[in-house]
């Protein structure tokens, strides 16, 4: 198993700085998620040979590695412009994979087009469908799996609030459909409410494909007759969750750690609390010591 810091908190750290802030912080892994120097959002990857070879320094002068990385690009638009923008940046992020020695990417199955032209939420305005964005999202896969494989890189993707597929069961299956030794299922314990209503058989179902869990609490945007969290006008469709530390919400980490073990997870075990950059370096050393805390107490890894 590895226990890897999301630095996203921490983007503002020169990236040959990184490396050091983690291992400092308690990390021997750290999962690279969207930053302006590395992979932005959406954009084409900012790498190239000088700046590639100062990170990889840092990381091997750290004792520091990358467990994944994370781009984020729109592999599921309508639009056939943006979508072939994404699987362009996506073999790009691929190369600077290989180049790194990374093994594995991780993302999310993606909301569609850019949100002025259109959206893939439930309301279906702007002309973009959630069936229209889960078509684009398998073409992609058609043009990127045969990549994975050839580079030898796992992909773990996790649906996300206000995705085209936002639930887990629908995502289960579809990961499943691809039928690829390289395609796994990121479970993200703060979407957890918006998944379903069952942590523990979510868990379980999702156990054969499960490569990779973030880490972090929220409220149940559920709980209370729908008003833990109060969002106006009164019937918005907006998501919302949050990612705290583990304690500050309702998540059940107990049940989360103990069912992981019972199925016998070994993937990829990220904290990504992103609510707390006033205290991002405090945070991050609390999640390190919890994680590891529960590991000790459920899977038997003293």
């Amino acid at each position: 198993m590895k226990i890897a810091l999301d630095p996203f908190m921490h983007r503002h750290v020169p990236l040959e700085k990184l490396p050091r802030l983690a291992k400092d912080l308690g990390y021997d892994y750290l999962e690279l998620s969207p930053r302006d120097d590395f992979f932005d959002w959406f954009v084409h990857p900012r790498v190239f040979p000088s700046r590639l070879r100062s990170f990889k320094q840092a990381l091997k002068d750290s004792e520091v590695e990358i467990a994944s990385l994370l781009p984020m690009f729109r592999w599921a638009s309508p639009h056939e412009d943006e979508r072939q923008a994404a699987v362009k940046y996506w073999k790009k992020a691929i190369e600077v994979a290989v180049e790194m020695g990374v093994d594995t990417m991780n993302s999310e199955f993606g909301r569609g087009p850019h949100p002025e032209r259109g959206s893939c939420s439930a309301c279906c305005h702007g002309g973009a469908t959630t069936e229209s964005s889960e078509a684009a999202w398998w073409r992609s896969m058609e043009e990127l799996v045969p990549i994975f494989e050839r580079e030898g890189i796992q992909l773990n993707v996790e649906p996300h609030p206000d995705d085209f597929v936002e639930t887990l069961h629908p995502a289960v299956d579809m990961i499943r459909t691809i039928d690829s030794d390289n395609v796994k299922f990121l479970y993200c314990a703060p979407h957890t409410f918006h998944f379903g209503d069952d942590m523990a058989q979510m868990i379980r179902d999702s156990a054969p494909v499960l490569a990779h869990v973030h880490v972090a609490d929220t409220f149940n945007h559920k709980g209370s007759s729908g008003l833990r969290y109060i969002i106006n006008p009164p019937g918005s469709t907006a998501r919302i969750h949050q990612h705290l530390d583990i304690g500050q919400g309702e998540i059940d980490w107990d049940l989360f750690f103990k069912t992981l073990a019972e199925v016998g997870f070994d993937g990829i075990m990220t904290a990504c609390v992103f609510a707390w950059e006033e205290r991002a370096e405090d945070s991050s050393r609390f999640m390190r010591q919890e994680i590891q805390r529960y590991v000790d107490t459920y899977f038997n890894l003293r």
